[in-house]
């Protein structure tokens, strides 16, 4: 087992020692992290992926990124265990130690697991219903189970496939989305309450540093949806079980050229007044990191997106999301050493400022 976890001078010492330039590090929570990171969602459950999403998280990480995603539910746990091989040779080959990554992932659909030979509902049943870890009626009809003992099941095999004593960050993942269809708001807040003291208890114990909520409608939907979720509420629920010193400090949502509700769309309450998930999270002190910044290669087709600076389309999608004011990084799923040096071209610039960030969301809006 990796001990130990992100740490302020461990961040630092990597973004030092990193080669990039310093400007393509955000200072937040007392951590020093990459604007951008690596995602680990898409591919087979096959030993071929496995390899392949290990020698990219080492690719990434000694290119000067440390902030690392995956989730237990991302082909079927294997995607944890091929990050955390790369972690651990990493560290046996002393070009990183644990201090210097922040490691992420999420918990909350119900997953099997690709390397024991049971269907889906076998492996549940055996897993989590015959153990009592699920009962009856814990899991939606989207696949989702946020019950504390669910959870906290989810968060030890988590740590058991990185093979890292401590998670720096664990999201409930997609809990409205995968909730609000079958029970009642009042019931959804009440049990997210739940899993909120049961992550500040996690935080106790040293199992994981912070929370927060990885969605994909939640977040950018207008008040009338019933997927809506107020930053600001859930803010005031984790202050309210975890005092100012909450770990409620992060949030995951989708953001890019083509879903850019997150900058554009004023769809939150912050003091009365109707702002951006963007602003109200900078406001509340609450880190964005962001997912499909290509939409799984869409955006890279030609004419799928503006031109801009003379960049090639992944730098484009990844400069525009970077350089985002309240976005800490985009997520980028990448596996062959080809898209992993060319999307990480874009440490090699900086970020737009925000007088340039301006002037091009107008050029692209007009």
């Amino acid at each position: 087992m990796i001990l130990g976890h992100a740490t302020n001078d461990g961040t630092k010492k990597f973004a030092q020692k990193s080669g990039v330039n310093l400007v393509n590090f955000n200072e937040f929570q007392n951590l020093t992290l990459s604007n951008v990171g690596i995602g680990t969602y898409l591919g087979e459950s096959d030993s071929v992926t496995d390899q392949k999403v290990t020698n990219a998280v080492k690719q990434s990480i000694t290119s000067g990124v440390n902030v690392i995603d995956s989730a237990i539910n991302y082909r079927s746990q294997k995607a944890e265990r091929s990050v955390g091989k790369a972690i651990s040779e990493l560290i046996n080959e002393e070009k990183i130690s644990r201090d210097q990554i922040f490691l992420c992932s999420k918990n909350g659909y119900v997953t099997n697991d690709a390397d024991v030979q049971l269907g889906f509902w076998e492996y549940v049943k055996q897993e989590y219903t015959k153990k009592g870890i699920v009962n009856e009626g814990d899991i939606t009809s989207g696949y989702h189970c946020m019950t504390p003992s669910y959870l906290s099941d989810q968060l030890e095999r988590s740590l058991k496939n990185l093979d890292v004593e401590c998670l720096d960050l664990m999201y409930l993942h997609n809990a409205v989305e995968g909730q609000i269809k079958d029970i009642s708001r009042e019931q959804f807040l009440d049990n997210l309450k739940s899993v909120f003291e049961l992550y500040e208890q996690k935080r106790d114990e040293g199992k994981i540093q912070f929370y927060g909520m990885a969605t994909w409608e939640c977040f950018r939907v207008g008040h009338e949806n019933p997927q809506y979720l107020s930053l600001e509420e859930t803010v005031s629920l984790a202050k309210k079980i975890g005092g100012d010193d909450h770990g409620f400090r992060f949030i995951q949502l989708p953001f890019n050229l083509y879903y850019d509700q997150a900058l554009l769309a004023k769809n939150q309450k912050l003091a009365n007044q109707s702002v951006s998930i963007l602003e109200a999270s900078v406001n509340l002190g609450i880190g964005v990191f962001t997912s499909v910044p290509f939409m799984q290669g869409r955006l890279l087709a030609p004419g799928a997106m503006p031109e801009f600076n003379g960049l090639k389309p992944s730098l484009r999608a990844l400069q525009f999301i970077r350089s985002s004011p309240g976005v800490l990084a985009p997520l980028v799923g990448q596996k062959s050493v080809e898209h992993v040096s060319e999307n990480l071209e874009i440490m090699k610039i900086p970020a737009l400022s925000d007088d340039e960030f301006i002037s091009l969301v107008k050029e692209l809006t007009s």
